[in-house]
């Protein structure tokens, strides 16, 4: 039974859905065989999660009862800037963890591989304290989009090459907070009028 209220109970949230592409049980259903994977893998390990807010928080929130083993948890928080393309801009580091990582088991926890830049240069960062391990676990991969090749351990979905929202994922900061994943209608991102 699903913890989630239907689609049609977010209201106005919902209008700018065209499609639902990945539903809500599918979601909850494998984030527990993630979960499980995890608990399975770093048994005796006491890991680290390591996410980056805040797309990540629907994520993390819903693996971490799904994992059944002793673990920590800590977040970074990063902004982009200089011009606009994926491949131009660069990333600032705007909240570091709240502990040394040397000798520790990190899991770096992802809502969405697109690219591969910015986790690129966070994994780097993280690299060069001397964890004992580090891995990466997302929730949504978009291979396609790849620039720079980022293997993960664990891996949720695999997205098309298309703007999805829901589930952390968003647009101008809204969908976040929606329990599955869709595609937003064209007027959306062209509202009338502009």
């Amino acid at each position: 039974m699903s913890g989630y209220y239907a689609p049609e109970a977010y209201g106005e949230l919902t209008d700018g859905i065209r499609e639902i592409l990945i539903p809500a049980e599918e979601i909850e259903s494998r984030i527990m065989e993630l979960g499980q994977a995890i608990s399975r893998d770093y048994e005796g390990c006491n890991p680290l999660l390591v996410g980056v807010l805040k797309g990540v928080v629907p994520f993390i929130a819903a693996l971490l009862p799904a994992i059944t083993i002793p673990i920590e948890l800590d977040f970074m928080a990063i902004s982009s800037y200089g011009p606009g393309s994926d491949s131009e801009r660069g990333v600032r580091l705007e909240k570091d963890l709240s502990s040394p990582i040397k000798g520790r088991h990190v899991l770096f926890i992802e809502d969405v591989i697109d690219t591969g830049l910015t986790l690129n240069y966070l994994l780097k960062n993280l690299r060069a304290r001397k964890p004992a391990s580090l891995k990466v676990c997302t929730l949504f991969n978009k291979s396609r989009r790849r620039l720079i090749e980022i293997p993960s351990a664990y891996v949720g979905f695999e997205l098309p090459n298309l703007f999805v929202v829901g589930y952390g994922l968003d647009y101008r900061e809204r969908y976040r907070n929606l329990p599955f994943v869709g595609l937003l209608k064209p007027e959306v991102f062209q509202p009338s009028g502009e």
